[in-house]
């Protein structure tokens, strides 16, 4: 008699425990699942390759491409939108497959390779082996909004110099600034327009690089 006593004060706290433990599993499902749609990551590309290009000789020519420069409000992997009141602003639940820096040096030695017949291009690792150096500054990667109810229009603006690496010596620049309109207010139609602009943009770097290739530098 006495041990079934004893318990009863036991059971009196245990009880609402389980049921207060019992009630969290039941609840769980919904009450600790986030409602936030997942994040949808975008990959652009610069494959400039053609037949013509295929065909030409391949230059002896070494280029390193060094980090880019980015301007502020653009330095990250967030996909940029600018409205009519100039506000700057990211869209939501998607992002580049990296930081804009890091994306447009990979854009760049993927169009280098396929647009241009060099010898070999790298990353500014290697860039005390390689005869040029090729920096890049990104001014416009977004989205404009004319308006807030029509489709945008994507612009990239990049800046660009090639120099030689033993003396840091400038060759040549380059600009180019290009808009691509999105075919509708969609996000796929605008990463669409982002990708159109952006080989057309890379397209114009590495056309004034391989010229500029073929020709051997002047030494002061």
């Amino acid at each position: 008699m006495s041990g079934r006593a004893g318990m009863g004060p036991v059971l009196r706290v245990a009880l609402p425990l389980l049921c207060a433990a019992a009630g969290l599993a039941a609840c769980s499902g919904s009450l600790f699942r986030s409602r936030t749609p997942p994040t949808t990551v975008y990959l652009l590309s610069a494959d400039l390759g053609s037949a013509a290009v295929a065909a030409q000789p391949v230059l002896p020519v070494d280029v390193a491409v060094l980090r880019p420069r980015v301007r502020t409000g653009f330095e990250t992997d967030r996909i940029a939108v600018l409205y009519p009141d100039h506000r700057l602003d990211y869209f939501a639940n998607a992002r580049w497959s990296g930081p804009v820096d890091v994306l447009f040096q990979d854009l760049a030695l993927q169009a280098l390779h396929t647009g241009a017949r060099l010898r070999s291009v790298s990353a500014d690792a290697s860039a005390v082996t390689s005869a040029y150096w090729l920096e890049f500054e990104v001014v416009d990667f977004e989205a404009n909004y004319a308006r807030a109810d029509t489709a945008p229009v994507v612009r990239v603006h990049l800046l660009a110099r090639l120099g030689l690496t033993g003396d840091r010596r400038l060759l040549t620049a380059f600009e180019s600034d290009v808009t691509r309109p999105a075919s509708e207010n969609r996000l796929t139609a605008i990463v669409d327009a982002y990708q159109q602009a952006v080989t057309a943009a890379l397209g114009e770097i590495v056309a004034g690089v391989a010229q500029a290739a073929r020709r051997p530098p002047d030494h002061p």
